[in-house]
């Protein structure tokens, strides 16, 4: 079992070819990613083409203005099994109006996952505690942080709140020491992993595309981080994954 937990699998060149080289590499699953409206339709596409794939629907943080409204038109589908990818990332939202809005959408879609009893994706950088915040907003939401670059102390409050945490060949850079800490310190029952592809392709993929089979390169650094065997750890997070998701294998 081997599962891939966060992919975007509508952007790379060809996503036929790269979900035949996951299998082959023992991916069992992948939660291919939704980021707008635009771009839903793909991802349902590729969640309908194929029993190994599931989608999610959200607006990420970037792209968060505009009417959401479509967001719950589609949440009832049975092939998607999650709001987001929505979040905070202050990175480039220099402006107060800017971060308002992503705060405003963060909180919508947050909302739509306790009506729905639906996990959420989120994504979040340089916002923590606006990030933090707006979780304790909405206690019982269920969900991960994904792709997660931030500090234990946020680490530790979102696992306080109950969320998981999504582990990306980040992990394997060298100058991610904070991922390391973070990603060895998790309790093994919120742990998930992660490609985030076609970006931030691991050690020693670094600097290609990235692709779901990619995942097993993460595994297996993260396996030695945590010195648990590999295979124990695939299985954890699969079972993990499968727990918060309500689908997979």
């Amino acid at each position: 079992m081997l599962i891939d937990s966060h992919c975007h699998l509508n952007y790379l060149d060809d996503p036929e070819a790269a979900i035949h080289r996951a299998r082959e590499a023992g991916v069992t699953t992948c939660l291919c990613i939704s980021v707008d409206e635009a771009g839903f339709t793909g991802v349902k596409a590729l969640a309908d083409a194929h029993a190994d794939i599931w989608a999610t629907a959200g607006v990420h943080p970037d792209a968060a203005q505009g009417n959401l409204d479509w967001i719950e038109q589609v949440v009832g589908d049975e092939r998607v099994v999650a709001v987001g990818e929505t979040g905070l990332d202050y990175l480039h939202a220099s402006t107060a109006t800017e971060q308002a809005r992503q705060r405003e959408a963060f909180a919508l879609q947050l909302g739509l996952g306790l009506k729905h009893q639906m996990p959420v994706v989120v994504h979040t950088r340089q916002a923590e505690q606006d990030t933090l915040d707006l979780l304790r907003c909405h206690q019982g939401v269920a969900g991960v942080l994904h792709c997660f670059t931030e500090s234990w102390s946020m680490a530790k409050q979102a696992l306080d709140l109950g969320f998981y945490i999504s582990i990306s060949g980040i992990v394997t850079f060298k100058n991610a020491a904070n991922v390391r800490e973070v990603a060895a310190q998790v309790p093994v029952e919120r742990l998930l992993i992660e490609t985030d592809a076609p970006w931030l392709a691991p050690v020693p993929r670094r600097g290609k595309s990235n692709e779901p089979a990619f995942v097993a390169h993460t595994a297996e650094f993260l396996a030695e981080l945590r010195d648990t065997p590999v295979e124990q750890l695939r299985r954890e997070t699969a079972e993990n994954f499968v727990r918060l998701f309500n689908c997979g294998s």
